[in-house]
């Protein structure tokens, strides 16, 4: 039991750094892209939507974990 928390855990800190990256990818892509606001706002809107998804399955992941950590003691 406890390897499977162990391997969950580094799930939602990859998950975590997989969103913080798309997050900052979305950023630079609207800086640097050289076009108007308007044709940027779906390129940017699918990387926010991608780092959401990363950030939810983190936060879902962690409340598990915090639940077990507690429920053994």
């Amino acid at each position: 039991m406890k390897k499977i928390l162990l391997i969950l855990t580094w799930i939602a800190w990859i998950s975590l750094v997989a969103g913080l990256l798309l997050m900052i990818i979305a950023v630079l892509s609207g800086v640097f892209l050289g076009r108007s606001i308007i044709p940027a706002v779906d390129h940017m809107s699918t990387y926010f939507h991608m780092a959401n998804s990363c950030f939810l399955i983190t936060v879902a992941l962690f409340i598990y974990l915090y639940r077990c950590q507690c429920s053994n003691k």
